[in-house]
C-alpha cells in the first residue's frame, strides 16, 4: 500500500532530528536530507519496509559517494596475490573501516603456505540471533608487473585492477555495515567477516589457507559472499550455486625408438598417441550437464618437463624419434562432490586403457569445492527476493552455474546456507580493462544491509 503523507512526515521528522542533533543544518544533515530525497519514491513504495529499515534504506543511499571513494582507494593499491604487502595494506584499511563499527578484528598470517595472510572481524550481538558470515578476499589477479594498475572513473562507469573482483565488494561490505549502525539496527547483530589475501591463487594447503574461513563458518549459520553481482541481458540474477574447480595432470611416457618401427608390438605408440588417445576420450566420453574439463596446456617429444610454475615447460623431439615423454595440464569443473568424484572415476578408467608400449598416469589437485544448489540457499534467495519487492525492484532468478567460476563461498557451502553476489555489477573481471558499474553500488548496499538485519533478527 502507497503512503505518500506517512512517508512525507517521516521525512521531515528524520531532517527535522538530525538539526537539533547537531545544532544546524551540517554537512551530514545535507547529505541525509538529499538521501531522503532520493529514496522518497522508494519509501512511499515500500509498505513492506519497518520504520527501521526505512532509516537502513535511507542510510544505505547516503553511503554511495563513501563506497566510491573507498573503492578508489582499495583499487589504487595493488594488491595481486603474489603482493603480500600491498594485500596486507587492503587488510589494515578494512581494518580502520570494520573497527569503529563495533568489530573486533584479527590479522592472521599466512605465511606457512606463502600468502599475506587473512582478516577476521567478529561484531558480537546481544541474544540468540541468526549468526551472520560475510565473506570476501583482498587480492586481486593482477600483479605489480602489470600495467593495469590505476582507478579511472567515467560518469557511472569505472576501471581499474579488482574493480570488479572484488573490492567493489568490499567497499560495499562496509557501506551496508555502516547504513546499519547509522540507523542503530547493527548493534544486536552477530557477524562473522572472513577476508581471504589469496582467493585468486590460493595458498597450499587448502586445509591450512582456508582454516580460518572454514573454523568460522562452524559458527555460524547463513554466509553471503561480497563477490560481484551477476546480471543476464540487464537483469540482476541471484547465485544459490558455484562450480567447483580442480587441476589435473597427466603424464605418459613410452620407449622411444626410429619412427620406422612406431605401432609395432615391439616399439608400441609412444607417448604422443597416447596422450591423443587419452584427451580425445575425455571429449568424447565425459559430457554431462554443468560439466566442463579443460585441456590448457600440451608437451610431448623425446623429452617433456613442466616448470616449476606448472605454467608452462619444455619439450623437445625429432620427426623420425617415437615420443618417450608427454604432459598435459588441465582442470575440471562441477557442480557437486558427488559429480567430481564420478567424472574423476571415468577419466581414470580411459586413463588405464593403455596403448601398446605405452603408461599414462593421471594426478588431481587439490581443489575449490562446489556449491551446491540447496533448498536453503533458494530460501535465502526468496528472503532476498521479499527485500526487492519491498524496494521496488525486480525478483532475481537463479544464475545459471555455468555462469560463475568458483570461489571461497564452496568451503562452507556444505554448513550453511548461502548466498552470493552482493558486490556490484560490472564485467571483464581478471583482465584489463576490468569495469564496475558504480550505479549498481546504491541497490547493492540497500539489498545487502536489509537482508543482515532481517536475518540477524530471526533466531
Amino acid at each position: 500500500m502507497h503512503r505518500p503523507d506517512s512517508a512525507k512526515t517521516w521525512k521531515s521528522t528524520t531532517v527535522g532530528a538530525c538539526s537539533r542533533r547537531f545544532g544546524k543544518m551540517s554537512l551530514g544533515c545535507f547529505a541525509i536530507a538529499a538521501a531522503v530525497l532520493a529514496a522518497g519514491p522508494a519509501i512511499a513504495s515500500a509498505a513492506a519496509l519497518s520504520s527501521q529499515e526505512q532509516k537502513i534504506v535511507v542510510a544505505a543511499a547516503a553511503e554511495n559517494p563513501s563506497a566510491i571513494a573507498l573503492l578508489e582507494k582499495l583499487v589504487n593499491i595493488n594488491s595481486g596475490t603474489k603482493n603480500l604487502a600491498g594485500v596486507e595494506k587492503i587488510g589494515k584499511i578494512m581494518q580502520s573501516e570494520l573497527e569503529p563499527l563495533g568489530f573486533t578484528t584479527l590479522w592472521k598470517p599466512m605465511a606457512e603456505v606463502g600468502r599475506a595472510g587473512h582478516l577476521i572481524a567478529v561484531h558480537k550481538g546481544a541474544g540468540h540471533r541468526t549468526r551472520i558470515l560475510l565473506v570476501g578476499h583482498m587480492d586481486t589477479v593482477f600483479e605489480m608487473d602489470s600495467p593495469f594498475q590505476k582507478f579511472v572513473r567515467n560518469g557511472d562507469q569505472a576501471v581499474g585492477p579488482g574493480v570488479n573482483d572484488m573490492k567493489d565488494g568490499l567497499a560495499i561490505m562496509v557501506s551496508a555495515l555502516r547504513a546499519l549502525k547509522s540507523a542503530g539496527a547493527l548493534k544486536d547483530a552477530h557477524i562473522t567477516i572472513v577476508l581471504d589475501g589469496d582467493e585468486e591463487d590460493a595458498g597450499s594447503p587448502y586445509s591450512v589457507s582456508r582454516a580460518d574461513l572454514i573454523n568460522a563458518a562452524a559458527q555460524s549459520d547463513v554466509a553471503l559472499e561480497f563477490e560481484a553481482l551477476a546480471t543476464d541481458n540487464g537483469h540482476d540474477m541471484g547465485t544459490v550455486s558455484r562450480r567447483g574447480a580442480v587441476d589435473w595432470t597427466l603424464h605418459t611416457s613410452a620407449k622411444s625408438g626410429h619412427s620406422s618401427d612406431i605401432f609395432s608390438d615391439a616399439s608400441g605408440f609412444g607417448a604422443s598417441y597416447e596422450l591423443t588417445r587419452i584427451l580425445d576420450a575425455f571429449r568424447r566420453d565425459l559430457r554431462e550437464p554443468n560439466a566442463t574439463y579443460n585441456v590448457g596446456l600440451i608437451l610431448s617429444g623425446s623429452g617433456a618437463t613442466l616448470n616449476s610454475e606448472t605454467t608452462g615447460g619444455s619439450a623437445s623431439g625429432k620427426p623420425n624419434v617415437i615420443s618417450a615423454e608427454g604432459v598435459a595440464r588441465g582442470d575440471l569443473r562441477t557442480l557437486s562432490i558427488d559429480q567430481t568424484a564420478r567424472i574423476e572415476a571415468k577419466m581414470q578408467k580411459i586413463v588405464a586403457d593403455h596403448l601398446t608400449g605405452t603408461q599414462a598416469d593421471l594426478q588431481f589437485g587439490e581443489g575449490y569445492p562446489a556449491m551446491a544448489p540447496t533448498a536453503g540457499n533458494r530460501a535465502l534467495l526468496a528472503r532476498l527476493n521479499e527485500i526487492n519487492a519491498a524496494l521496488g525492484l525486480a525478483p532475481m532468478g537463479e544464475l545459471d552455474p555455468m555462469e560463475r567460476g568458483a570461489g571461497d563461498i564452496a568451503f562452507v557451502a556444505d554448513k550453511v546456507d548461502a548466498l552470493v553476489g552482493f558486490g556490484a555489477a560490472g564485467h571483464g573481471s581478471h583482465a584489463p580493462g576490468e569495469t564496475v558499474d558504480l550505479s549498481s553500488f546504491d541497490r547493492q548496499i540497500k539489498r545487502a544491509a536489509l537482508l543482515i538485519e532481517r536475518l540477524s533478527k530471526a533466531r
